[in-house]
């Protein structure tokens, strides 16, 4: 060996001798740090509220547990649409949250709304994720219907004593629903409508569709949206399909052979039916994403008892680095998601013109995030997070489908790519 290379040898052998009191110092002086960190409560969803919404919180939380909590599980494992929990929920103003007061609204704004959607999926994410799509039905009615439609529809609805759904995806248009071929054609008194709709939560439940229909020609401009009643002559509905989630509400097809809708039930003027699906979208997102941000912070909840208790090789698995890290991780993703979505509903209650592309983005942030904290949860409670007993596999299955409606997240990614890009 040559004296360059033993006197290398040598110093290596030196850094490795000195490598540990080093590596001991490093983890002395991050334990101190640990220690005079400042500690906070795992849940912030209160922060940056004011006394009002902390109120609307505390509400909602006490009746998520309450009211969907206890048997989140079983409703799950039954397939149960708890009709009598969502007229409870209505008592305290959950059937009409953002539509106006006069007929029995809440009226509140879009983050309001998102603060107690997410108190309430801390409770059960498939109830309130159909509690969400009743209130974009009772806000569309609000917001686009006549006195005369208003004045009919809205008592009933935002009391959730007749229940709303919304119809836009069909067979062969889901993330392309401006191709959608469901036609309404206007004869004497009455439109008649024929096609399909594809995945409608609360179909062949509930008592009030919004149907999306194509009244003029190809594209967003020959669609028209009509309010039709379940019983009405030619409407029916498919098998409750099987889920992987969202099991305490019933999903099915809506078929409409000749059905026979009143001229008055058109909700906008010919051709805005499209428009209006689209407003009630930007809506739905912040919604939906509000119901991810209640189950992961449940799941953190869950999985922080679970860690702390459970022992593996003689220690908690709280006390390993690698626990500790992944718990920091998905306590991270939660901030910037829970951020994001309440930026989103402050610029939809701002009418800000970048409101649509920002609710698009928020979405996406929010449900991808929130799933895979859910899913990471699941994973550190190890076999135990498969099991039905625990909640842990309820809110990964439940969100799961976040990523997909209200507008699937590729999609959401071109909706934002788009606005970047355009002069």
């Amino acid at each position: 060996m040559r004296h360059s290379q033993v006197l290398m040898a040598t110093h290596l052998i030196a850094i490795a001798r000195r490598a540990p009191v080093r590596l001991g110092r490093v983890a002395a002086a991050v334990s101190n740090q640990i220690r005079h960190a400042t500690t906070f409560p795992r849940d912030l969803s209160s922060v940056g509220l004011n006394d009002a919404q902390k109120e609307l919180q505390s509400r909602a939380r006490a009746f998520a547990d309450e009211e969907l909590a206890p048997k989140m599980q079983e409703r799950d494992e039954n397939q149960h649409f708890p009709i009598d929990v969502l007229r409870k929920g209505a008592a305290l103003g959950y059937g009409g949250l953002y539509t106006r007061k006069d007929l029995g609204g809440s009226g509140l704004g879009r983050l309001d709304t998102s603060v107690v959607f997410e108190a309430l999926s801390m409770g059960d994410v498939s109830t309130t994720a159909y509690i969400t799509l009743h209130n974009m039905c009772s806000w569309i009615i609000d917001e686009y219907g006549t006195e005369e439609q208003r004045k009919k529809y809205l008592p009933s609805i935002t009391s959730m004593v007749k229940l709303a759904s919304y119809c836009l995806t069909e067979p062969g248009a889901g993330s392309d629903a401006a191709a959608l071929t469901t036609s309404a054609i206007k004869r004497g008194s009455h439109y008649v409508l024929n096609g399909s709709k594809a995945f409608i939560s609360g179909g062949g439940s509930s008592d009030v569709y919004l149907i999306m229909a194509r009244t003029g020609g190809p594209g967003p401009k020959g669609v028209s949206c009509f309010i039709v009643e379940k019983g009405f002559k030619g409407l029916s509905f498919g098998k409750k399909e099987t889920k992987l989630g969202w099991n305490s509400q019933p999903t099915r097809a809506v078929i409409m052979e000749d059905c026979e809708v009143p001229v008055e039930n058109l909700l906008g003027a010919e051709g805005q039916g499209f428009s209006i699906a689209m407003k009630g979208l930007n809506g739905s997102r912040i919604n939906i994403g509000s119901c991810s941000l209640g189950a992961a912070q449940a799941s953190i909840e869950a999985v922080i008892e679970h860690v702390k208790a459970r022992k593996q090789f003689g220690q908690p698995l709280a006390d390993f680095q690698n626990t500790q890290i992944k718990i920091a991780d998905m306590a991270i993703s939660l901030l910037s998601s829970r951020l994001m979505i309440r930026q989103a509903a402050t610029m939809l209650d701002q009418k800000h013109p970048y409101g649509s592309s920002y609710c698009a983005m928020a979405k996406v942030h929010a449900t991808d995030g929130c799933f895979k904290i859910c899913d990471d949860s699941l994973q550190m409670h190890g076999g135990y997070g498969y099991l039905k007993d625990y909640k842990a596999n309820v809110y990964f299955r439940d969100t799961r489908v976040h990523r997909i409606l209200g507008g699937a997240n590729e999609v959401m990614r071109l909706i934002a790519s788009g606005a970047l890009l355009s002069d």
